[in-house]
C-alpha cells in the first residue's frame, strides 16, 4: 500500500506542531492591545492558543479563529482545550498537566487517562450535536462548522468512546509506520534514531531532548511517562482513517498517520522562561524536554485558572494542595458526580472553529474583511496562502509562518528552499519581512497602501 505523504516521517495528520508555542499578541514591533483577532491556519495543537491566553492582559479581549486541514485534528484541539478548561474542583493542576501531556504526546496512556478521554469525548459528543448552542462553554464555538462537519466530529468522538471493531493495535500501527519510513534500515533503527537526534535535532539547538526519552518515543510513541503506572491503553485520539491505494483499489485504513520523527517535545519542551531548567553540568542538560514540557504546560494551565476561575480562591488552593501533597486525586466517577461537565469560562476569550476548507472563502465574506490582527500559518498549510490574504488582514497585521527547520526528512537545501518559497508567497500577498528570515519562523507585517 502507499499513501504519498504517509510514508514520510512527518505524516499526513498534524497531531502536534513542528515549532514552540508563541504568544501571537506580542509578536511585532508593538504589542497588540484591546480586542485582538487571531487566525490560526493548521497549527495542529492548541499550544499557541494556550500561550497567547496566558500572556493576555486583563483589559484585552481575544478571539481566536481556527482552520485545520482535517476534522480529526479539530476533534483533538477541542479535547485538549476542554481538558485545559476543566474546573480545578474536578481535576487538580498536577493531574491535569499529566493527563494533558499523555493525551498530547503518547500513543499509549495509563488506564485512568483513557477513562478521562472517554468521559470528555462523551461531553464533546453531546456538545457538537446541539444544533442551537454547540459546545457547553462560551469560550469554545463550533457553530460556524457545517452540520455535516459537526456530525463527523460526533462520529470521531464516538469512535474514541467505542472504538470500531476490529480496532487496530496502536503498537502495531506505530511499528508499521516506522517500518515504512525506515525500509531496509529498520533492523538498525536504534542507530537511525540516534543519528536523527544527535545530527539533526541537537544540531538545530534542541540539545535538551534526552536520548533515552527520544528513542523510547521513536520505538513506542510514548513521549511522556511521569508517574509509576502501565502505559498500555490506546490513545484513540491519535488514530484516524486514511484512504490508501491497494492493487488499484482505494481502501480505508485506520491507523496512526502522524509524526514519527520530530517528536511532540518541540511544542512545549525546547524553550522556557525558567532558565534554571536549561542549566547544564559537564556539558549535559540537568533537565529533560519532558521536565520542561511539564513546567511550561503547568504554568499555562495555571494561567487559565487565574483568568477564568469562577469558584473561590480557597477552593483552587485546596485542589492544588492535594496535588502538591500527592494525595490521590478523586476517581473519575467521584469527579463527575461533583461536576459532570464543569468547564472554566475565560473572561474575554473566544475560540471559534471554522470549516476545514474555509481559508480560501474568507476573503469573499464581508465579516472577515480586514479582521485579523495576527495570522499564523503552519508549514503544512503554506500552500493555501495566496494574494487574497491581504483582504482579511487588519492594517499593520502580523503574519507568522512556521518554517521547515524541524521537518527532519528535509535536507538543508530543501529547508532553505522552503523558506524562500514562504518569502515569495508573503511578499506576493502584500507583506514585508519584520526581520531577516532565520530559524523556526518567518514574520511579516502588512505593507501600507
Amino acid at each position: 500500500m502507499c499513501a504519498g505523504r504517509t510514508l514520510e516521517g512527518a505524516g499526513c495528520v498534524t497531531w502536534w506542531g513542528f515549532s514552540p508555542a508563541l504568544d501571537l499578541v506580542s509578536i511585532g514591533a508593538v504589542r497588540q492591545k484591546g480586542r485582538v483577532n487571531v487566525l490560526l491556519v493548521g497549527s495542529g495543537d492548541p499550544r499557541h492558543i494556550l500561550k497567547t491566553i496566558a500572556h493576555l492582559r486583563d483589559t484585552d479581549t481575544l478571539h481566536v479563529w481556527v482552520v485545520e486541514n482535517c476534522l480529526e485534528v479539530v476533534a483533538r484541539q477541542l479535547l485538549l482545550l476542554s481538558l485545559a478548561l476543566t474546573h480545578p474542583r474536578s481535576m487538580g493542576l498536577q493531574e491535569k498537566t499529566e493527563v494533558f501531556l499523555e493525551i498530547f504526546g503518547n500513543s499509549e496512556v495509563r488506564s485512568q487517562t483513557e477513562q478521562m478521554l472517554r468521559h470528555m469525548a462523551r461531553q464533546l459528543s453531546l456538545g457538537v450535536t446541539n444544533t442551537l448552542t454547540g459546545l457547553n462553554n462560551s469560550c469554545l464555538d463550533t457553530t460556524h462548522l457545517r452540520f455535516k462537519d459537526r456530525d463527523d466530529l460526533d462520529r470521531i468522538f464516538k469512535q474514541w468512546i467505542h472504538p470500531p471493531s476490529p480496532s487496530p493495535s496502536i503498537s502495531k500501527a506505530w511499528d508499521s509506520r516506522v517500518r515504512q519510513h525506515l525500509g531496509t534500515r529498520y533492523d538498525s533503527r536504534l542507530g537511525c534514531f540516534d543519528w536523527d537526534l544527535m545530527m539533526k535535532l541537537h544540531q538545530r539547538h534542541c540539545t535538551v531532548i534526552n536520548k533515552q526519552q527520544y528513542i523510547r518515543w521513536r520505538e513506542r510513541g510514548v513521549a511522556f511517562e511521569m508517574r509509576e503506572g502501565l502505559y498500555q491503553s490506546t490513545n484513540h485520539s491519535v488514530l484516524s482513517t486514511r484512504i490508501l491505494n491497494h492493487r488499484g483499489d482505494r481502501v480505508a485504513v485506520r491507523g496512526y498517520w502522524g509524526d514519527i520523527v520530530s517528536s511532540p517535545y518541540l511544542s512545549f519542551g525546547i524553550e522556557t522562561d525558567n532558565k534554571t531548567l536549561m542549566k547544564t553540568q559537564n556539558g549535559q542538560h540537568t533537565k529533560t524536554a519532558q521536565d520542561i514540557s511539564y513546567h511550561n504546560v503547568q504554568e499555562l494551565l495555571q494561567s487559565f485558572s487565574s483568568r477564568g476561575l469562577s469558584s473561590s480562591h480557597e477552593e483552587m488552593q485546596e485542589a492544588n494542595a492535594q496535588d502538591s501533597l500527592q494525595v490521590p486525586a478523586p476517581s473519575l466517577s467521584e469527579a463527575t458526580q461533583k461536576s459532570p461537565n464543569e468547564l472554566l469560562t475565560l473572561c474575554g476569550v473566544n475560540v471559534t472553529f471554522l470549516p476545514v476548507d474555509s481559508l480560501s472563502k474568507l476573503p469573499d465574506k464581508q465579516k472577515y474583511n480586514c479582521l485579523f490582527d495576527s495570522i499564523y500559518c503552519s508549514a503544512s498549510m503554506v500552500h493555501q496562502l495566496g494574494p487574497s490574504l491581504r483582504l482579511i488582514a487588519a492594517p499593520k497585521a502580523v503574519l507568522v509562518v512556521e518554517l521547515a527547520d524541524y521537518l527532519l526528512d528535509l535536507s538543508k537545501e530543501q529547508v532553505a528552499g522552503f523558506a524562500e518559497k514562504v518569502d515569495n508567497i508573503a511578499r506576493g500577498a502584500g507583506f514585508k519581512p519584520l526581520e531577516e528570515i532565520r530559524g523556526i519562523f518567518a514574520t511579516y507585517t502588512l505593507q501600507e497602501g
